[in-house]
Formats: structure tokens, C-alpha cells, sequence
């Protein structure tokens, strides 16, 4: 039926385009995939190279990091100035607990409780993807329009206890905020 029609139209697959520049150590975007379920249209993606040594130690010694991910979807119109219709920013915060040696992941889009794991990759894997996040209601999109999905990545300055500054005298190292992607797509 209608809705069948609709995932047929949405399902997509995009690699992001890397800038020229970009070296193997910088986070990137990768596997950017547009979807549409129960009248929703949903997004996945991961980052990758986020994780850096001086990003993993820190996490080690329990200093919480927090992933940001921005997600804009934009209408686009020939005459006018496009139209935003999605501007959404999702956080996944990681904690280590020392004494459990267990990783707490939060994701704000999923659920208030953390998801527990002793498995660093396992909370790797948690805090650099997103899988099926709803951007917005299909029913606000028009039909044989074209249409822009933006995201982009940030890791912000950790905030450190005091005493820890002296240890981590170069934190804006730790900083990192990935290009824009863009996947165009007609409804």
C-alpha cells in the first residue's frame, strides 16, 4: 500500500563524500542511510576515528564524554530560500566506572537509563552510531520534491575535575567536529 510505496521511495544508502584533505586520524561520517518506517523518516550513521588515545585514556581514568550528533533536513525550493523542516541534536554521553569496570552509554534519543556493558568495543560501538532515529513525520513532506539531509558530528571539551587539569594539560586535543554531510533524496 501507501506506506510500501513510501519505503520504497526512502530507502537509500549514502557514503558521505570525505574532503580531499581529510587523513586517516580525523573523525569522519561514514554509512549515512535514509529510511522510512510507520510513516517516519529515519536516519542512521557512525562516526568513525572518534575515539582517539588521548580521548580513550581520559575515559579510562572516568572523565565522561559526550558525542553530539546534528541532524537538519531541509526542502529544497528553486526560487526561495530552502525550507527547514528537521533540526535535531542527539547526545550519547560514555562513562567508565573504575571500581565495576563497566562502560555506562546514555543516548538521549533512546532511553534515560545507560546501557551497561564491559565490553569497550561494545561501548565504542554504542556511542559512534545512530540506528533509526525518526527525523520527522513523512506526512510533512511533499511528494516529488527534492530534499537534504545535513549531519555532522562534534565531540566538545571534555569537562574535567579540577585536580585532573594539571594530567590533561592539552584538552582542546580531544575536541573534534566532523564536516557536514549531505544526502539529497526526492520524496
Amino acid at each position: 500500500g501507501r506506506l510500501k510505496d513510501w519505503l520504497s521511495v526512502f530507502v537509500l544508502v549514502a557514503v558521505a563524500i570525505l574532503p580531499a584533505a581529510a587523513s586517516a586520524e580525523e573523525a569522519r561520517l561514514k554509512n549515512i542511510t535514509i529510511a522510512s518506517e510507520k510513516e517516519k523518516l529515519l536516519v542512521s550513521l557512525e562516526v568513525e576515528g572518534a575515539f582517539t588515545q588521548d580521548v580513550m585514556e581520559a575515559i579510562l581514568k572516568g572523565v565522561p564524554a559526550d558525542f553530539s550528533f546534528l541532524i537538519k533536513l531541509d526542502r529544497s525550493r528553486s526560487w526561495w530560500a530552502d525550507e527547514e523542516l528537521a533540526d535535531l541534536e542527539v547526545t550519547h554521553t560514555i562513562k567508565y566506572d573504575n571500581l565495576k569496570k563497566e562502560f555506562a552509554v546514555y543516548r538521549s534519543w533512546v532511553d534515560a537509563k545507560p546501557i551497561l556493558t564491559q565490553s569497550l568495543a561494545e561501548a565504542q560501538s554504542l556511542m559512534s552510531r545512530i540506528e533509526g532515529l525518526a527525523v520527522i513525520d513523512i506526512r510533512q513532506m511533499q511528494r516529488n520534491q527534492q530534499y537534504r539531509l545535513r549531519a555532522k558530528a562534534e565531540l566538545r571539551e571534555m569537562t574535567l575535575p579540577f585536580y585532573l587539569h594539571y594530567v590533561f594539560y592539552f584538552v582542546s586535543l580531544w575536541d573534534f567536529e566532523t564536516d557536514w554531510h549531505s544526502v539529497v533524496f526526492v520524496f
